[in-house]
């Protein structure tokens, strides 16, 4: 396979939403450095698609990767040509003959929601450009779409190599943490029934099971902490009951040698917002939509703010921030296919795209945090690269149903290690020790995390941790206190659970499987 370098696309396609005044669309593919960068202009028409292809016939044979739009949902692996599959941000091509990969994406950070389609013939390239449902309004401006990257692995490069080496040309300025994170997480032992008092008892099980030195452990109180419980939303200003003191608590977490986390939903509340702030009932969330804020508007960034900053000054050195897709789209990412929202409804702002609009909100989010670490989780980690420290890149595992936690967490582990250090750290969510899950399939997800150099994080309490499982965890916690090699999936092109892992030099093989446990189908 030789090098490859995209030329002009072969053909050019555009769609506005009146179906009308297309001349007036400038598409410029011009470059940056040696990749093409997509710039648009289109004064007077409501723009929402633009396509490119290119001609470049794929070998026989070959195995195609891509990725998803926000989370993985333990459905991300190596297929064959399937010309209608949607390949969001990136797409990995593999040929069986040559042992070379291919490489076709966008750079983070992009102006559009961008996929990619691969076809025996080649690829195409669509760039969704609405606002929200509904086409995008330019006016006079040149909106700078996407910049484009092509390149093909070196001759015995194998495609897990390249696809990290890929994935390092597409976020050229990753955040990253002077230190690897690990601790705890509340939310898969508790399920939002907790308080101070938990979150204290928790936390010190943590610090007692972490190794000492310069790399505390972190424990993040999830969603519960506040008035409207569970995940309901703000506001984010004081704790329900069993929190009345969140910045005492936080104090508490690090006079004991733990660093303090929080969670938060930004955009909705379960208080009415000010008149003029929420998205309109025309979006997809229905009546939900009064309750959550439109971020194309400067006033509800201001609460954003105010919101994140308050979090900050209480003392939380990391901070949690959730479901901002879901608010944003009313959609989750393993029901989006080619488009992130249905149509016929529009943010406050026309003139941005929904991807400006939520680089925008995470913005936002990073200049409010200030030097705490960031976690985002169902956010868009190809838009958060370079402002989140830590993605969870993975739908939820889960403390009750192990079949959840082997579908969500293996499959994200291995297929998004490619972004591990190269866009953020990598988070495919936490170990939950609870007594429903069977300890041997929870042990061996413990090792794999503690090994492969991304963030681990475990929902334990006292009362189901014995002596088996706090060895185990003194141990996991020690390894993940330190830098550690990215585990390199084996058999990942063969199994959508690979088994098989390489750590530095070390082989490892784990059992993932427990036979007839879920066939009638498993619960989330």
């Amino acid at each position: 396979m030789p090098a490859i370098r995209l030329g002009p696309p072969a053909r050019i396609a555009t769609w506005s939403a009146e179906g009308r005044d297309l001349a007036a669309v400038e598409v410029g593919v011009g470059a940056v450095g040696e990749a093409p960068a997509i710039d648009l202009r289109a004064p007077g028409v409501a723009l929402e698609t633009v396509a490119l292809r290119w001609d470049l016939p794929m070998p026989p044979g070959a195995r195609v990767l891509g990725d998803h739009w926000e989370r993985g949902y333990g459905d991300l692996e190596w297929r064959g040509v399937i010309p209608e599959r949607v390949l969001p941000w990136y797409a990995l091509v593999y040929d069986p003959a040559s042992g070379r990969t291919m490489g076709f994406g966008v750079e983070t950070g992009a102006g559009s929601f961008a996929s990619w389609r691969v076809d025996h013939g080649g690829v195409t390239l669509a760039l969704d450009l609405r606002c929200g449902g509904e086409g995008v309004r330019l006016g006079g401006r040149t909106l700078r779409a996407a910049v484009v990257r092509a390149p093909a692995s070196e001759p015995g490069e194998s495609p897990f190599a390249f696809g990290r080496r890929f994935c390092a040309a597409l976020c050229r300025a990753p955040r990253l943490t002077p230190q690897p994170i690990y601790g705890g997480n509340d939310w898969y032992y508790r399920y939002g029934e907790m308080s101070a008092e938990t979150v204290k008892q928790d936390a010190g099980l943590v610090r007692e099971l972490s190794p000492d030195g310069g790399n505390p452990p972190v424990f993040v109180t999830d969603a519960g902490w506040f008035p409207a419980r569970g995940c309901d939303g703000g506001p984010y200003d004081h704790g329900h009951e069993g929190f009345p003191d969140l910045p005492g608590l936080a104090a508490w977490m690090r006079g004991a040698g733990v660093r303090p986390g929080i969670w938060i939903r930004p955009l909705l509340s379960s208080a009415a917002l000010p008149q003029g702030l929420s998205l309109p009932p025309s979006h997809p969330l229905g009546a939900a939509a009064a309750q959550t804020l439109d971020p194309s508007l400067p006033e509800a960034l201001a609460q954003v703010e105010a919101d994140m900053r308050r979090l900050r000054e209480w003392g939380y050195e990391v901070i949690k921030h959730d479901f901002s897709t879901y608010d944003l789209t009313g959609s989750w990412g393993f029901l989006m296919g080619p488009s992130v929202t249905r149509g016929g409804w529009a943010f406050a702002d026309r003139s941005r795209t929904t991807a400006e609009i939520i680089l925008g909100l995470y913005r936002t989010l990073r200049q409010a945090a200030g030097n705490a670490t960031l976690i985002g989780c169902n956010t868009v980690g190809h838009l958060g690269a370079g402002l989140f420290e830590v993605q969870r890149t993975g739908d939820d595992t889960s403390g009750h149903h192990w079949e959840r936690t082997r579908r969500m967490g293996v499959n994200t582990l291995a297929f998004r290690m490619v972004q591990q250090g190269t866009f953020f750290a990598h988070d495919a969510d936490c170990v939950g020790l609870r007594p429903e899950v069977p300890w041997e399939r929870n042990r061996q997800w413990l090792d794999l995390l503690a090994r492969s150099g991304t963030p681990l994080f475990v929902s334990a309490g006292p009362d189901h941790t014995g002596l088996e499982q706090r060895a185990a965890l003194r141990r996991a916690f020690a390894r993940a206190a330190a830098p550690q090699p990215p585990a390199e999936p084996l058999d990942w092109m063969e199994t959508a659970c690979p088994r098989h892992w390489r750590i530095g030099n070390e082989a490892l093989e784990y059992d993932w499987v427990a036979p007839m446990e879920c066939l009638g189908g498993c619960p989330g």
